[in-house]
């Protein structure tokens, strides 16, 4: 396809939705805020922000998608937390001690942690949440990622029983972890909300309904208060919080909005103060307007399309699997289709410390000659323009994705003669279709790191991971992420994920398409949120200034 034919072709893409010239500020945010000082807080401690999807769960052992970690953050607090910009320090562990085979962590529980209804909180909780989150019976879709606590593997797989995992408590204020091998991201890891507590006398009276509004008992910062589907989540202060002296915010809303252009009609109408995303079509008018709102910042994230490759046209199909690749131009998808900052991405993993992402030799080619070999292995894979691949993208419903999804059918269409119908689901039912694997082709994909490491993306295609959609499933590549798994930091380990990932990037079983950058709307009068390459945000932190508006 010759470049003008693109350029034109998704200009008309993204437009029709207003006239971009036409742009009115007026209706934007006038006044000061923070008082005289700058620095008086309103009345009023409220925080309300847009969490994109509907959760499928508030259990933080079966919770799947970055809206209900959100929540969770709050709600819950691990060993480990981390502050506004992403430093890791002590959470419901006020300090902890390494071993010096750093295989044994002994973690140390405050002495004023309390759950929210005022039970005591000690180490044993932490035992029974642990060996909760790893039994097969909970149904975790994140279990394998506490593979590195000693026999956790083996316990996931049914071949132990979940009182044999490597934790135990030496009195109410000692928790002793121990690793089957050293694992330099182990800390990182217990951010994440599989590693977090639950209140065992409410799972085990109450079961799968201990997270309702009213049974919900929870150590963070904040309480379940109420939850009206398809509207909002409401959480309260937990006054019983170690550190609830420190909090400052009583409410916060977390709003489900999945549309951008709704989340921003409802941040210009000054009932958001916070939106998870930015409509495409929109930025014009956001940089225009209301730039010195707009944050955008690096994230550990991959926007990918995963195959189906348990099954034809996929299976077993790396001619097909490449042309599709090759025949996406990235640079167009991430400059002109989103135009938001996007990376362009020929690998899996973004850059993160000492790890730079493994292409494969075709991301340095030029865009024509990829297109000229994506239809050499398109024909040998048994296709053409005349005999096509009819295939189907799934996504979750959003006008970003959707927007995305367009661009590539058309690319396909163009360079292959692909014929590329597109189909989208609510969050809850795309999670479970994607996940079933039978009715899906080609599916979006996003993950978002877990932790600053690049294991945290490469073990997400290991066979075993519950959470590998795409059905990936190489001897070669397992053995590489097992063999990482056993070394300590350092440039041996990272020779293993680079080897990993370059197999992968041979074998192509995902689409990568472009590496994630947060995009937030926040109001001047919030404070205590900071970029961070996680996004991870909590509400502790946050205040809300004293607003005082101006009359035009």
């Amino acid at each position: 396809m010759r470049a003008g034919k693109i350029t034109l072709l998704f200009a008309l893409l993204v437009s029709g939705c207003g006239d971009q010239n036409e742009i009115n500020c007026l209706s934007e945010n006038n006044g000061r805020y923070g008082g005289a000082s700058g620095n008086e807080l309103a009345k009023e401690q409220v925080f309300r922000k847009n969490n994109g999807a509907e959760p499928g769960s508030l259990d933080p052992h079966r919770a799947e998608g970055v809206p209900a970690s959100n929540i969770l953050r709050d709600l819950f607090e691990g060993l480990v937390i981390e502050l506004p910009n992403g430093d890791y320090v002590p959470g419901v562990a006020e300090s902890w001690s390494v071993s010096d085979d750093s295989k044994t962590y002994v973690f140390t529980i405050r002495k004023n942690a309390k759950w929210s209804n005022g039970d005591k909180f000690t180490a044993q909780d932490y035992v029974f949440s642990l060996k909760r989150s790893v039994d097969p019976k909970t149904l975790s879709n994140y279990s394998s990622m506490l593979y590195p606590i000693k026999n956790a593997r083996e316990i996931v797989l049914g071949e132990k029983q979940p009182s044999e995992l490597g934790v135990y408590a030496e009195g109410a204020n000692t928790l002793v972890v121990e690793l089957k091998e050293p694992t330099p991201y182990f800390l990182s890891l217990l951010t994440h909300s599989t590693t977090y507590p639950v209140h065992k006398a409410s799972v085990e009276k109450l079961g799968s309904l201990f997270t309702r509004p009213g049974n919900l008992i929870s150590n963070g910062a904040f309480k379940l208060e109420e939850w009206r589907v398809q509207s909002h989540i409401k959480l309260v202060r937990n006054t019983q919080y170690w550190d609830n002296q420190n909090t400052t915010l009583n409410e916060v809303y977390n709003y489900t909005l999945d549309e951008p252009n709704s989340a921003l009609k409802r941040y210009r109408a000054k009932e958001l103060d916070f939106t998870d995303t930015t409509p495409l079509e929109q930025l014009p008018l956001i940089r225009a307007c209301m730039a010195n709102e707009y944050r955008v910042a690096p994230y550990f994230g991959s926007y990918y399309y995963g195959y189906n490759n348990t099954k034809p046209p996929f299976k077993n199909n790396p001619n097909l699997r490449t042309a599709l690749n090759m025949a996406i131009d990235r640079e167009i998808l991430v400059n002109i289709v989103i135009g938001a900052g996007q990376i362009p991405a020929y690998s899996f993993i973004p850059p993160v410390k000492t790890f730079q992402p493994i292409e494969p030799e075709w991301s340095s080619w030029t865009q024509e000659e990829r297109a000229t070999e994506a239809l050499r292995l398109y024909k040998k894979a048994g296709y053409s323009k005349d005999n096509p691949l009819e295939i189907e993208i799934l996504y979750n419903t959003s006008e970003n994705h959707k927007k995305v999804a367009l661009a590539v059918a058309a690319m396909w269409k163009q360079n292959l003669g692909v014929q590329t119908t597109l189909r989208n689901q609510e969050w809850k039912v795309f999670l479970e279709t994607r996940r079933l694997k039978n009715e899906t082709q080609i599916f979006r994909g996003g993950w978002i790191g877990d932790y600053d490491d690049p294991y945290t993306f490469s073990q997400l295609l290991h066979s075993e991971n519950e959470m590998n959609h795409p059905g990936y499933n190489s001897a070669k590549y397992n053995a590489l992420i097992d063999l990482a798994a056993t070394k300590n930091a350092g440039e041996n380990r990272l020779d293993d994920l680079r080897a990993a990932e370059q197999l992968l990037m041979k074998d192509l079983p995902i689409i990568p398409l472009y590496y994630y950058v947060s995009q937030h709307m926040i109001k001047p009068w919030v404070l205590g949120l900071e970029d961070n390459v996680m996004d991870h945000h909590y509400s502790k932190y946050v205040k809300i200034l004293k607003k005082e508006t101006t009359q035009e």
